[in-house]
């Protein structure tokens, strides 16, 4: 039986990749200014962020279940697949518990339909770097049993560690409080951040750039293991300069060879705006 994977547009892959991999991807919903648009596909990061700058409304929402079910009934329809989808974080986006009801409501027409759905408790390119890895597996002719020994693996075992450049953004989303917002930006004090069981959760903080990436870089020092063989995801919103300082440190103390280097996608973006950078990474490698 082939195995299918298949994410959702928070796992923020280069569209190369993921055409080169035929991953299947859900668009997340994005409101600007109270219009409709689906995450990168009628709107693109470039596009939101300057909306960002100019002080729209942003906000997102989780894929519909009427979507779900004409996808899920679509894929239904090729019983000798084997259907892994992967989803961003339940305790960020209820994206997860509407396919669950949604593969239940196709079962019921399709019973031969077999369609493993994952929470992995993980944001942006810590998901975009397992959905990679696990269609790579599939493409090269992996079982269903040896691909799942893989995620349950990564799930357990991605870091994630990021900061933003503006807490204004943050503040939107309810992630810091406004006197918070004022405070750190005055005194150019970055938060660091990082997602434990899913969610996110202060780390650290810092004061400038050159302090904030030394900080994060120590995490990654402490934390990381086999950095040299592992896929590094670095994600990034209109910030390559730092995004390609970040690749220069793995290449240069660690000899990693290998990166999925984007920039944010919308769903993510959307709450964190210009200037994030984030570095996801493995603690342990099978």
């Amino acid at each position: 039986m082939a195995v299918k994977i298949v994410t959702d547009s928070a796992s923020d892959l280069p569209k190369a990749l993921v055409q080169a991999l035929d991953i299947e991807v859900f668009p997340i919903l994005v409101y600007v200014d109270g219009t409709e648009y689906k995450d990168s596909v009628t709107l693109h990061p470039d596009a939101l962020y300057s909306y960002m700058k100019q002080g729209s409304e942003v906000k997102t929402a989780q894929i519909p279940l009427n979507y779900f079910v004409e996808r899920f009934t679509d894929f239904a329809h090729t019983p000798e697949n084997h259907y892994i989808y992967l989803a961003f974080s339940s305790n960020l986006s209820g994206t997860y518990q509407t396919a669950e009801l949604a593969y239940d409501a196709v079962l019921e027409e399709y019973p031969d339909f077999r369609m493993t759905i994952v929470d992995t408790k993980c944001v942006s390119l810590g998901l975009g770097v397992i959905v990679y890895e696990a269609a790579r597996l599939a493409q090269e002719g992996a079982s269903y049993n040896e691909i799942m020994a893989y995620v349950d693996h990564a799930i357990r075992h991605m870091r994630h560690v990021f900061s933003v450049d503006d807490l204004e953004y943050l503040f939107r989303g309810g992630r810091v409080s406004s006197s918070q917002a004022f405070i750190g930006n005055i005194l150019n004090i970055k938060p660091i951040l990082h997602v434990v069981d899913g969610f996110l959760v202060p780390l650290d903080k810092a004061k400038g750039k050159k302090r904030l990436l030394s900080k994060m870089f120590q995490y990654i020092s402490s934390y990381g293991k086999r950095l040299d063989i592992q896929t590094i995801g670095i994600a990034h919103t209109l910030n390559e300069e730092d995004a390609m300082m970040v690749k220069a440190h793995f290449e240069t103390v660690y000899g990693t060879q290998h990166f999925i280097i984007n920039q944010l996608g919308c769903a993510i973006g959307a709450h964190c705006g210009p200037g994030m950078i984030t570095i996801f990474f493995m603690d342990e490698v099978l």
